[in-house]
C-alpha cells in the first residue's frame, strides 16, 4: 500500500522502539547530546508518546517512541500522520509477529474516508517495513479494515440493500468469488419471510446475499452478518438522536465482509460462505407492526414486541439457511443492542457462543492481536423473558434488563445443527480517535477471529 514499502535500503529516518524501563539504558548508548535533548524535553517514553530527535543540520536524526515493553500494533500508528512525510525505518528489532503488527498499525494510521471531501493535500510518512514483516499478511488486514471502515461510514444514501449487494459483488469479482442475490417477493418465494417482512417498507426492496469461494471439501465455514442498511427504528420509531448514527447498523454485514476478504487475500483452504440480509427499516403504509406475527423460514411463529428489535429477525432467517448446511463454524457478527454497549461499552466487542473450547480459543487469539472480546453468557433461564402466548417466540424480552442475552438466545432458536457457533454484538464505530483508529467506522474482533480460522484451518 501507499505508505509502506519494502525496505531497499534507500535512505531512512530511523525510529528507535523503547518502553519506559528500556529508556535509560537505550540512551546510554548514544550521543551525549541525545540524552541532553531527551532531558530538556521532559520526555519519559511512555507508551504513545514520540520525541523527534534533530541533527547538526536542523533535520532529523531520529524519533524515539514510546512502546509497551512489547510492541503492538498500535505503537507507531499514530505517527503516519504525526511525522507528515519523509520515510522512515524501525531500528529496534523485532521478531515476526510484532515488525507484522508494526506494519499494520502504520498502514491503520494513514486511513482516511475521503468520498465526499478533497483530502488530495493530505500527507502521511512512509514506512520502510521491518525486515521480519509479513508485508502480505499486514497488507491483507489493513484493506480487510479500510473496506470495513468504507462501508459504514458511506451515508444510506449511498449505500442501501442494493449498493451493499454490488459492494458484496464487487469483492467476489475480484477473488472468483460466486455471488446470488434473492430480492423483493423472492425472498417469500424461497421462504425468506423475515427479510421480506423488515426491508419491504423502504424504497429499496429487501434482499439476501449469498457468496460462496473456496473448494467444496475444504472445511465450511459460514458469516452472517446483519445489513440493515438504516434502522429508522420501523414503526416504534427511534429518537431524532438515536438515528443519527443509524448507517452503522449494517456494520455486521461490513466486518463479515471484511472478514471474507482477509480469507480470499491470504487463500485460507476453506469453503466459505458469507450471508447477509440487506435491508432498510423504514416506515410506510405496509411496514410490520408491533403485535403482528412473523412466520421464519425455522417455522417458528415470532411475535413483534417491538419493531426496533429487526436485526435479529432478518438474522434469524439468515441463520437457519446457514445451520441446515451444519458448517464446522457459524459466526454472525451485527450491531444488535444497545444492552451490550451498557454492559461493556463502546470499544470491546461482546461474543456469545455454547462451545466452551471456541471460546477458550478466541479468546487467546484476541489477546494476540490486541484485538479485544469479551464473552457474554448464553444465560439459559431468561429464554422464558422471550415467552409469547399467540406464538412460539417474541422478538424482545419482557423487561429492561439482560437485553444483549435475550437478542442472543433469540438467534440461538435458529441454530439446532451447529455445534460451534459465535454471536458478536458490536458498536462497528469509534466514538473516540485513537492512533490508527480515527472516529467513525470500524472492524471488530476480524483479526482475531482470522488467527483463530487460521489455526484451526490453515493446515500449518
Amino acid at each position: 500500500m501507499q505508505y509502506l514499502k519494502t525496505n531497499g535500503g534507500e535512505d531512512a529516518t530511523p525510529l528507535w522502539l523503547v518502553a519506559e524501563q528500556d529508556l535509560e539504558q537505550f540512551l546510554s548508548n548514544q550521543p551525549a547530546a541525545m540524552s541532553a535533548w531527551v532531558a530538556t524535553n521532559g520526555f519519559k517514553a511512555k507508551a504513545g508518546s514520540h520525541l523527534v530527535v534533530p541533527d547538526q543540520d536542523g533535520g532529523a536524526a531520529g524519533v524515539i517512541v514510546g512502546t509497551d515493553p512489547v510492541p503492538d500494533i498500535w505503537c507507531c500508528a499514530g505517527l503516519p500522520t504525526a511525522l507528515g512525510r519523509g520515510v522512515f525505518r524501525v531500528e529496534t528489532d523485532l521478531d515476526r509477529p510484532a515488525a507484522t503488527g508494526v506494519a499494520l498499525g502504520w498502514l491503520l494510521g494513514t486511513y482516511r474516508f475521503d468520498r465526499y471531501r478533497d483530502r488530495s493535500g493530505d500527507t502521511c510518512a512512509t514506512l520502510l517495513a521491518p525486515a521480519p514483516a509479513d508485508m502480505a499478511r499486514a497488507t491483507a488486514e489493513a484493506e480487510a479494515i479500510f473496506l470495513v471502515r468504507d462501508l459504514v461510514n458511506t451515508p444510506t444514501a449511498d449505500l442501501g440493500p442494493a449498493a451493499l449487494a454490488g459492494a458484496a459483488t464487487d469483492l467476489a469479482d475480484q477473488f472468483g468469488a460466486a455471488v446470488t442475490v434473492t430480492v423483493g417477493d423472492d425472498l417469500l418465494a424461497e421462504n425468506y419471510p423475515m427479510i421480506h417482512a423488515v426491508g419491504r417498507a423502504s424504497a429499496e426492496q429487501p434482499r439476501l446475499i449469498d457468496l460462496t469461494w473456496g473448494k467444496a471439501d475444504d472445511p465450511r465455514i459460514t458469516l452472517v452478518g446483519k445489513g440493515v442498511c438504516f434502522d429508522s427504528g420501523g414503526l416504534d420509531l427511534k429518537t431524532a438522536s438515536g438515528m443519527l448514527l443509524m448507517k452503522k447498523d449494517m456494520g455486521g454485514a461490513a466486518n463479515v465482509l471484511g472478514l471474507a476478504r482477509m480469507i480470499m487475500a491470504l487463500q485460507l483452504p476453506v469453503r466459505l460462505r458469507v450471508l447477509i440480509p440487506a435491508v432498510e427499516n423504514a416506515v410506510s403504509g405496509n411496514a410490520f407492526r408491533p403485535g403482528d406475527i412473523l412466520p421464519s423460514r425455522k417455522g417458528l411463529s415470532v411475535e413483534i414486541g417491538n419493531t426496533d428489535a429487526e436485526g435479529r429477525l432478518v438474522l434469524a432467517d439468515a441463520l437457519c439457511e446457514a445451520d441446515s448446511e451444519n458448517p464446522a463454524l457459524l459466526i454472525d457478527m451485527a450491531t444488535l443492542t444497545g444492552a451490550a454497549r451498557v454492559a461493556l461499552g463502546v470499544e470491546l466487542a461482546g461474543a456469545f457462543t455454547p462451545d466452551d473450547d471456541l471460546a477458550a480459543d478466541l479468546a487467546r487469539h484476541a489477546e494476540a492481536a490486541a484485538d479485544p472480546v469479551w464473552r457474554l453468557p448464553l444465560w439459559q433461564p431468561y429464554r422464558r423473558n422471550l415467552d409469547s402466548k399467540p406464538a412460539d417466540i417474541n422478538n424482545v424480552g419482557d423487561g429492561p434488563h439482560g437485553g444483549a442475552i435475550t437478542a442472543a438466545l433469540f438467534l440461538k432458536e435458529f441454530v439446532s445443527q451447529t455445534k460451534s457457533w459465535l454471536h458478536f454484538d458490536i458498536m462497528a464505530w469509534n466514538m473516540r480517535a485513537r492512533p490508527g483508529r480515527p472516529v467513525g467506522g470500524e472492524a471488530f474482533a476480524i483479526r482475531a477471529l482470522y488467527g483463530l480460522l487460521e489455526e484451526r484451518y490453515g493446515g500449518k
